[in-house]
């Protein structure tokens, strides 16, 4: 047996080994140019319902994908078989596809003098998500839909309380040279309860925390009640007429709208003409309050790493400044087709050429707390739920079902459901007339409360 194939029958070889030698397996089989990611993760999953254990995941998994290029062509494969047969039929899978796809001119690798990786400990794996036994991780979940059914008697069910935990490890190695690899973890709690009125009518809302360190999670019970509080209040929901009052957006869903932001400024939906910012960069775009950034380097944020999914090293990137669009979001393709240069922005999976992602993707916030911001308005309605989703990126045209809270008088009143907000995001940007102060990740896009003037809502 080879030197080789002995390191692929053992499954506690290195990653950065097999990846490396992944690579050199399709430069000599004839590729000009070739990357490959090997990935393993861990995972745990629990939802304890009624108190009872309803499901209970644990798995790890491991993956390696190949992307290689000859010349102008590319193609891409990957496998879970980490044998010496597994992986020879993954490099030569690459090298048979490439040889019948067709040329693309913006094709390849990135420019070896912008590939590399951040610096020191991002903050990015605690090893005390996988600290508790079993038994306890199970505890969490039960103790979070406890809390919600002991916080208010209108629980009458609940969908479950969950936890969560997973640990993974990345490594990319490219025949530029670049070798890298980072790990890590996440855990989080969640709480899906319903609620039922005196007249039969239910609701269900939930809530949740997210970190990267079992330590840096909220309580359990804190968990649960904030949970329960939330569903209990959509209780007793009426419809409202048709009007246009001022919108103000729950931070949880205000991130929504950013997404779409996002998926606009994203370099797939520019270089294809299918986004309403197209030919945008340096105009302006919505008020002066409106900055947004892309930071991939935030330690312990969601969306950190310390390099992209092509070895780029992630960065920060301000979006859109003071109402003015300052860059698009790209990777080495679509900057190359759109003759820029690569923001760090590649995500790529095990298979398939990279995609655009996010770092860790905000509006920066204002000064006022949310409570502050509902109290200026006269009649108005807080949404805290879009449902379904209309969101046309070309035109900008925005229109959602919603659920939410009237504002009277600078006062939360009385459950609103079945309506629809409908406006445009282009109108919307400049609209924003106060943004909360109240920015919080729980993932790796976040928003603070935003209140939005000139909205339709359409009800009865």
């Amino acid at each position: 047996m080879s030197a080789n194939t002995e390191i692929m029958s053992r499954a506690e070889v290195d990653l950065r080994e097999i990846a490396g030698d992944v690579v050199a397996r399709a430069m000599n089989g004839g590729a000009t140019a070739a990357d490959a990611i090997v990935r393993e993760a861990t995972e745990f999953s629990t939802v304890v319902r009624m108190g009872e254990v309803e499901t209970l995941k644990e798995a790890g998994s491991r993956g390696v994908g190949l992307r290689v290029f000859q010349g102008k062509r590319a193609a891409s494969t990957y496998s879970s078989d980490f044998s010496a047969e597994g992986i020879e039929r993954l490099v030569k899978g690459a090298l048979d596809l490439v040889r019948v796809t067709s040329e693309d001119p913006f094709a390849g690798l990135p420019d070896a003098d912008v590939v590399g990786s951040l610096p020191g400990d991002l903050k990015l794996y605690y090893n005390d998500v996988y600290s508790l036994p079993p038994e306890d991780r199970i505890d969490y979940a039960r103790r979070a839909e406890q809390a919600a059914r002991d916080e208010d008697p209108r629980i009458k069910n609940s969908e479950g309380g969950g936890f969560d935990a997973t640990t993974g490890r990345k490594v990319l190695v490219n025949s530029l040279g670049f070798v890298g690899d980072y790990q890590r973890s996440y855990c989080s709690i969640t709480a899906v309860p319903i609620a039922q009125d005196e007249k039969g009518g239910m609701q269900r809302d939930y809530w949740y925390s997210a970190a990267r360190s079992l330590a840096r999670l909220e309580s359990p019970e804190s968990v649960g009640r904030e949970a329960a509080r939330r569903t209990v209040r959509r209780l007793g929901g009426r419809k409202v007429p048709s009007t246009k009052v001022p919108i103000v957006l729950d931070r949880t869903i205000a991130s929504s709208v950013l997404g779409c932001i996002f998926e606009a400024a994203s370099g797939d939906s520019i270089y294809r003409q299918s986004s309403f910012l197209v030919g945008k960069l340096g105009e302006k775009i919505g008020g002066e309050n409106i900055t947004v950034v892309d930071d991939g380097t935030m330690p312990g944020g969601f969306g950190t790493t310390p390099f992209d999914g092509e070895g780029v090293p992630t960065r920060k990137t301000i979006v859109i400044e003071k109402g003015v669009l300052k860059s698009y979001l790209l990777n080495t393709y679509t900057a190359r087709k759109l003759g820029l240069q690569t923001t760090g922005n590649a995500a790529r999976g095990l298979a398939g050429n990279p995609g655009i992602g996010s770092g860790n993707f905000y509006l920066q916030p204002g000064p006022h707390s949310q409570q502050q911001i509902i109290a200026e308005i006269k009649r108005g309605f807080f949404v805290t739920e879009f449902l379904g989703f209309g969101v046309n990126l070309v035109t900008g045209d925005f229109s959602r079902g919603a659920t939410g809270i009237w504002i009277e008088d600078g006062e939360l009143t009385f459950p609103v459901e079945e309506v629809t907000i409908a406006g445009n995001l282009k109108e919307m940007l400049n609209n924003i007339s106060e943004i909360g102060s109240d920015l919080e990740f729980r993932s790796s896009t976040a928003c603070p409360t935003l209140r939005i003037d000139g909205m339709t809502l359409a009800g009865e």
